[in-house]
């Protein structure tokens, strides 16, 4: 047994001293409460799926406050909406931060209501499951974007994985599955599925039977690091096109799934703004695909998806982390503005991709995502679309993939090995 120190936890000690709320945000399981518990010992702590603490809330929200007065953390509190309102009037009318610490897993009820009521008076942050630097006791805790900077202060702090990366990908990332190594993979994510998927997501989706939802959820996961075809779940799950878009967004919107979006200016006139679809944990992705062990997945039909995932997901993690919103950073790129070939003698165009495309500071980054040992040039072909972007330059380009250093293979091109991010 061990504790894993979580890189988030400093920043939220100090929006604490600076905001009147905290809202952290994330799916089930992955240490929120236990997060607050360890920063926030002497606060006093409620759940909201205690059903009789649920009642008193709901039934009268004033005598709930008196019953348990602020400091106060409440987890799962979006399964009371009604309590925001009162929790406005009372942020209103005191000087003092560090009144309430909320968790909750289901943003799509609880972003309604804090955006209503507590809007400017609490600080939003998210907590997803356990990064790589996590994992492995890695202090470094800057947002992934390939600069010369970012490299070599990365290079300080470089270790090697304690686990080979497919077990890891395989293991997934919830802590449960590292504080308790001995914990088995396939009954957590038989636990997980059947405790809080049936019932929290379920229960949003109101899928008409038990089996609906498993097919629904394997078919997702069978299409991860893939374009969203809604069309094509629909006519797989025989339910209608408006149906699968609903439960896409509640997975979306739960943190089960993240919907990358495409970069489309104006430019790039002819780009796809389809989004790609990846689960958020490519440990619960592998169970309901039934990849049951990490060398049958490193060689099986969706290594390449599931490495791409889990790639996504660690760059993804390290700007929350840093305590910073990544939904106007990260991009991909798919369309034919470039793309051009010859075929039976004649020209014809064909789509380009860019995996991702990170935006900070008026620069692109381009990253390529390959299941490859052996790193080349065109890998990165698509790369010089970025440069009829105007406003926006293009940065060092970076293709991360199974090679074991740092390589430049041009000025502007680097291949960063995985334990770079």
């Amino acid at each position: 047994m061990y504790s894993v120190h979580r890189h988030i936890a400093p920043i939220i000690a100090k929006r604490a001293q600076n905001a009147k709320a905290i809202l952290l945000t994330g799916p089930r399981q992955v240490g929120k409460s236990t997060l607050y518990r360890h920063l926030f010992a002497d606060v006093n702590q409620v759940t909201f799926d205690d059903d009789l603490l649920l009642a008193q809330a709901t039934e009268d929200v004033s005598l709930f406050l008196l019953n348990n007065p602020c400091p106060l953390m409440i987890d799962e509190v979006q399964k009371c909406p009604s309590i925001f309102n009162k929790i406005k009037i009372t942020l209103d009318n005191t000087d003092k931060n560090g009144n309430f610490f909320f968790t909750g897993s289901q943003k799509l009820q609880l972003m309604a209501s804090v955006s209503e009521s507590l809007a400017g008076r609490i600080s939003i942050m998210e907590l997803d499951g356990l990064s790589q630097r996590e994992i492995n006791g890695i202090p470094f805790n800057r947002h992934f974007v390939p600069t010369a900077e970012y490299i070599a202060e990365r290079e300080k702090n470089l270790s090697q994985n304690k686990d080979d990366i497919w077990t890891i990908i395989h293991r997934g990332s919830y802590p449960e599955l590292y504080v308790n190594p001995n914990r088995e993979w396939v009954d957590f994510y038989q636990s997980y599925v059947k405790t809080y998927l049936e019932r929290d997501v379920n229960q949003l989706i109101k899928a008409k039977n038990h089996l609906t939802f498993v097919k629904f959820m394997t078919a997702v996961a069978a299409r991860t690091g893939q374009m969203l075809n809604y069309a094509n779940l629909s006519s797989e799950l025989g339910i209608g096109e408006i149906t699968v878009k609903e439960w896409i967004s509640i997975l979306e919107k739960s943190g089960i799934v993240y919907l990358l979006k495409p970069f489309t200016p104006s430019a790039l006139s002819r780009a796809i703004k389809t989004p790609k679809l990846y689960f958020r944990d490519t440990g619960l992705c592998c169970y309901l695909t039934r990849w049951l062990t990490p060398d049958t997945l490193k060689n099986g039909a969706m290594a390449g998806a599931m490495f791409e995932t889990f790639v996504i997901n660690e760059i993804l993690k390290s700007y929350a982390n840093e305590g910073l919103d990544y939904d106007f950073n990260v991009f991909f790129y798919n369309g034919k503005d470039r793309k051009k070939k010859r075929e039976n003698g004649q020209t014809i165009e064909v789509d380009g991709e860019i995996d991702l495309i990170l935006s900070e500071n008026g620069m692109l980054y381009p990253i390529e995502i390959k299941l490859s040992a052996s790193p080349k040039a065109d890998m990165a072909s698509e790369f010089d679309v970025l440069d009829n972007v105007p406003d926006q330059k293009r940065g060092l380009g970076a293709i991360i993939c199974l090679y074991d250093k740092k390589m430049y293979l041009r000025d502007n091109l680097v291949v960063l090995p995985i334990a770079y991010i």
